[in-house]
């Protein structure tokens, strides 16, 4: 699963979103952001563009202050991931819509049939409305904005529920929206999951949920009630293949560096690695002396991100003790010299070899630094093992037999794939982000995210020349003679 988002099955399906406290604040913001988006119409270019510029704005003069409050959130937070994965994609993402952002606001002439010419057909983008943003604590900032990026590039208003779970940067978020966009346009609202079940079932125009697919069915199911499309970013158990031909030590290090990142609390992070038999041993070799490069120490490094809660932290334990207890062997690639520190929550990157279906870490997203290796002999196994399980957010493959890669695109379904590398698609702002299945649905980033959150309404004019009269009652020999010749006869 992806980080567990604010919501919770009694939140939604009980009552409790229903009692005055909980639906009654969210009401208020909702109705007047809602109000504003009926009343005001959809924005210009230039009001759009201004909008992203102050969002860009904010977010290079409080990105310290973003770092510190997502590593206080975080107990440790490495400052460049911060940097890297909620603000520098955010601001790359706001750059592209605005030098992009005329293009895609632009009236698409569409070819009108035939038989009623000389009329004329156009697509008109408009914007949808409210847009409802639900996010989660991994990726506390990028997350919530993103999708706020593609919303306001399509003329949106937008209302932001942020995760309880990091709550000095939920202040911080609102504290930025509230500073850069008038009330009626952009809202933040905090709390608990009460507040959670409340925001899913508001009349949005569209509601866009990042978190565990648990979750996400009961968020659509109360979109549902008003008929609200979804689109739901999930996660599950992303695979890195490494192919027979593939430089070993390239892949070993790309993939912990991706393993790594955040601490593998990432519903991108490669959740496990399928290795040809003959490299298996190899593998791991690299796999330990990538991460004594990446991170020589770990207890005090500031590079290395800690365990987001105790919660999450015992979960992780628990999946490395359940492989111990199933035979599985567990590697610890962390510095010999030091000891686990659970109370600063530094858990040092493991390998689980022979990992059996039954395990916990086979079953489930790891969402940690524990990397399970299984092995195959053939491509066609490994393409059958994804292909057994439920279709992931992302693939990896590493290799050069264009043949191999050709059959691996071919062969396999996920919401994206990175060749050579792990989880770079995501920070590719023309390229479409979403699942598949249970991975997810619906797309957003770039073009993809402004038509996802845009109405495409169909325009047809027709001409005072046309024809198409002739077709009108009273049908004469006229009126036949066209019907037969656009029959073909």
């Amino acid at each position: 699963m992806l980080a567990p988002a604010i919501l919770t099955a009694e939140a939604i399906s009980s009552g409790e979103a229903g009692r005055p406290e909980a639906t009654g604040p969210i009401e208020a913001v909702f109705g007047r952001i809602h109000a504003a988006s009926r009343a005001k119409g959809a924005p210009s270019l230039e009001e759009r563009a201004l909008l992203l510029d102050r969002l860009e704005a904010a977010l290079l003069a409080q990105k310290r202050a973003i770092v510190e409050v997502v590593g206080a959130d975080f107990g440790h937070r490495a400052a460049h991931e911060t940097l890297l994965a909620d603000v520098f994609d955010l601001v790359a993402a706001i750059r592209h819509a605005k030098a992009n952002l005329a293009d895609w606001m632009a009236v698409q002439p569409r070819e009108a049939a035939a038989a009623f010419f000389p009329s004329s057909a156009k697509v008109v983008f408009q914007p949808l409305g409210v847009v409802g943003i639900i996010s989660p604590w991994n990726y506390p900032l990028q997350l919530a904005l993103g999708p706020l990026v593609s919303a306001l590039a399509a003329g949106n208003r937008a209302l932001i529920k942020p995760s309880e779970l990091t709550p000095r940067t939920a202040d911080k978020l609102a504290e930025i929206v509230a500073d850069t966009f008038p009330e009626d346009h952009v809202a933040v609202v905090r709390g608990g999951p009460d507040v959670g079940g409340a925001f899913a079932r508001q009349p949005f125009d569209h509601l866009v949920f990042t978190g565990s697919p648990r979750v996400g069915q009961m968020v659509m199911r109360a979109a549902s009630e008003n008929l609200v499309p979804v689109t739901l970013e999930l996660g599950g158990k992303c695979p890195a293949i490494v192919g027979a031909e593939a430089r070993v030590r390239t892949g070993a290090e790309r993939i912990m560096a991706g393993k790594t990142f955040n601490a593998g609390q990432t519903c991108l992070a490669p959740d496990y690695a399928l290795i040809p038999s003959s490299m298996k041993d190899g593998f791991v070799q690299e796999c330990r002396r990538a991460v004594a490069r990446l991170y020589p120490t770990l207890a005090r490094n500031p590079d290395y991100t800690a365990i987001a809660s105790k919660a999450r932290y015992d979960r992780l334990r628990e999946v490395i003790d359940d492989a111990k207890t199933r035979g599985g062997t567990v590697l610890d690639l962390g510095p010999a010299e030091e000891s686990p520190d659970a109370d600063a929550r530094k858990l040092a990157p493991v390998l689980v070899l022979n990992p059996a279906r039954g395990m916990l870490c086979m079953r489930e997203e790891i969402f940690g630094p524990i990397l399970p290796i299984v092995t195959y002999d053939r491509l066609s196994d490994a393409i059958a093992h994804v292909n057994d399980g439920e279709r992931p957010l992302a693939l990896y493959y590493f290799g050069h037999d264009q043949a191999s890669i050709d059959r691996i695109l071919s062969e396999t379904t996920s919401g994206g794939v990175t060749i050579n590398e792990t989880m770079l698609h995501f920070l590719q702002a023309d390229l479409p982000f979403g699942g598949i299945g249970k991975s997810g649905m619906g797309r957003y980033h770039g073009r993809d995210g402004f038509e996802a959150l845009s109405h495409k309404k169909a325009v047809f004019e027709q001409s005072p020349l046309s024809p198409t009269g002739l077709l009108k009652p009273p049908h004469g020999r006229t009126g036949r003679a066209l019907l037969r010749l656009l029959l073909g006869g």
